[in-house]
């Protein structure tokens, strides 16, 4: 599938060692490198931890390697927005197993 269609618009980008990452489309290539405008990372943290989960700033352009890059995924903005990010709690996904 070609991510076309994901072009400058808010996307969800999940990778291989488990970060979880969004921002505006820009630009990608044929082997999933993946260049990302006003990117944050989310950083989930578990139920046992009582630091607050928090979107950490990436800088104006961030780039990902098609190699570390498992899911891409539009964000519906309306409903992202109404979340409060700080106080979603979860587990790791975990990393892949390359066989």
């Amino acid at each position: 599938m070609s991510l076309a269609p994901y072009l400058n618009k808010k996307v969800c980008v999940m990778t291989a060692d488990s970060r979880i990452l969004v921002g505006e489309l820009s630009s990608y290539d044929t082997q999933t490198n993946l260049v990302l405008l006003k990117a944050v990372e989310r950083v989930i943290r578990s139920q046992d931890d009582d630091e607050a989960s928090s979107e950490v700033p990436m800088g104006g352009l961030y780039i990902v390697r098609g190699d570390n890059v498992c899911t891409v995924g539009l964000v519906e903005v309306e409903l992202d927005n109404s979340i409060d990010w700080k106080k979603v709690k979860g587990e790791a996904i975990g990393g892949i197993k390359h066989v």
